[in-house]
């Protein structure tokens, strides 16, 4: 079972609750025990602020994802991590790269629950896994593929 805490610090629009349970299933199915997260969706300060602190990025990035790091007996709930949102670049993302909002949240969802999961794209191997597993999630949704476009 997915628990899902939705934290809402912004008030630009957003998806639905029931859109982030749907994306975060999807990508958490292949675990087999229940999965306990928060999505945090925020404005741009908020963005920057925490990119800043722990990427050493002076900008707002669109997912931030934080792998729940306490080992599995110390704890009473299947937490899994956190994954904070910034809505105002998830919006011009998708509208500079011509791409449908709504499959460019599923694939930042995804994205992000992957990295959660262990999954990431620092080696081209890696990389390969993630945005081929990626493709096929977002496929099942009857999104295009997010890398089409890009030049590898």
């Amino acid at each position: 079972m997915l628990e899902l805490d939705l934290q809402l610090a912004t008030e630009a629009p957003a998806p639905t609750e029931e859109q982030f349970r749907q994306w975060c299933a999807l990508a958490l199915r292949q675990r087999t025990a229940d999965s306990e997260l928060t999505i945090r969706l925020v404005d741009e300060p908020e963005g920057r602020e925490l990119n800043h602190t722990w990427r050493q990025k002076d900008y707002a990035t669109n997912v931030l994802s934080f792998p729940a790091d306490v080992p599995d007996e110390l704890l009473d709930i299947p937490l899994l991590g956190d994954l904070v949102i910034c809505v105002a670049v998830v919006e011009r993302e998708a509208k500079e790269q011509g791409k449908e909002l709504e499959a460019h949240w599923a694939h930042l969802v995804i994205h992000g629950c992957l990295h959660l999961l262990g999954y990431d794209h620092i080696d081209d191997d890696e990389a390969e896994e993630m945005e081929t597993l990626e493709q096929t999630l977002l496929a099942e949704l009857g999104h295009p593929d997010p890398y089409a476009d890009d030049e590898n």
